[in-house]
């Protein structure tokens, strides 16, 4: 006991500013890196590694088990290797999010101007009126030339009428995403990234969940318009909200597409109401 308040004694009495700063960098760094895995299966993976050194460190003390002990005090070299792998999307979407933060991005981006925006709104309206389902994907500064080429190239110029066409329900583009860069339609019938996991207890069809998928690991918006209730639903950064129409989405759009608000935006209601694709 005594060894104990010797130390606590000598923290306190080394602890400065510096300290302090060190402190709250490293606590602004650890909540950072948390918010990233919130709502993925890595919650779930980093629970399980944490139990089963919990649990080994307790059992191999109580019980003297040297091999069990040594065994975890030397899986610190392992685990550097296996982290990248094991939480490669999340390091990856880390970076992504350091490399277009303000500043440091050089990538050129097409501006989606207001014409574009209406375009967009008048087609989604249109959409949800015929109960034809469609998911529009807006590129803003991380390209998606990966996910443009899963589909058709087609570099044509963004209408209603051409929207229209292409997810007519019996168009052979129909059930892919179209992809929009600036006032371009850059591709259709793409393929995108499901999202893994949707906390919200409830079952969403597979445009919603492409939509939140997409979002997720880029800095896209996604317009979706469900085949079966007619809603519109804007996904960004992996959240989604419902219940849109032309006018609503006439005003949601410029401020999520304003540069810096869409990533202040972080915390969009999650998804609640029944079942739509």
């Amino acid at each position: 006991m005594t060894v104990v308040f010797e130390f606590i004694r000598t923290a306190i009495a080394a602890f400065d500013l510096r300290a302090a700063v060190d402190i709250i960098v490293v606590a602004g760094i650890v909540y950072w890196l948390l918010t990233l895995i919130e709502g993925t299966t890595a919650v779930a993976l980093l629970r399980g590694i944490f139990l089963v050194f919990l649990v080994g460190t307790a059992v191999s003390n109580v019980f003297g088990l040297a091999v069990l002990g040594w065994l975890l005090r030397n899986a610190g070299v392992a685990l550097l290797v296996a982290i990248p792998i094991l939480f490669q999307p999340e390091i990856r979407r880390a970076f992504e999010q350091i490399g277009r933060a303000r500043g440091l991005s050089r990538v050129a981006t097409a501006a989606t101007n207001q014409g574009t925006i209406d375009t967009l709104s008048e087609a989604a309206g249109r959409l949800a009126e015929r109960h034809w389902g469609a998911i529009l994907v807006i590129e803003r500064q991380i390209g998606l030339g990966e996910y443009a080429e899963t589909g058709i190239r087609i570099d044509g110029a963004l209408s209603v009428e051409f929207l229209l066409s292409i997810f007519y329900p019996h168009s052979p583009l129909h059930d892919g995403a179209v992809i929009i860069h600036g006032d371009r339609v850059l591709a259709a019938g793409s393929v995108l990234p499901l999202a893994e996991t949707i906390d919200t207890g409830h079952q969403f069809g597979t445009r919603h969940r492409a939509a939140i998928g997409i979002t997720t690991k880029t800095d896209a918006l996604a317009l979706v318009v469900s085949e079966e209730t007619g809603q519109i639903s804007i996904a960004n950064n992996g959240r989604m909200v419902r219940n849109l129409d032309d006018q609503k989405l006439r005003r949601v759009l410029p401020m999520l597409l304003k540069s810096g608000v869409a990533e202040g935006i972080l915390q969009l209601p999650r998804l609640r109401s029944p079942r739509a694709s």
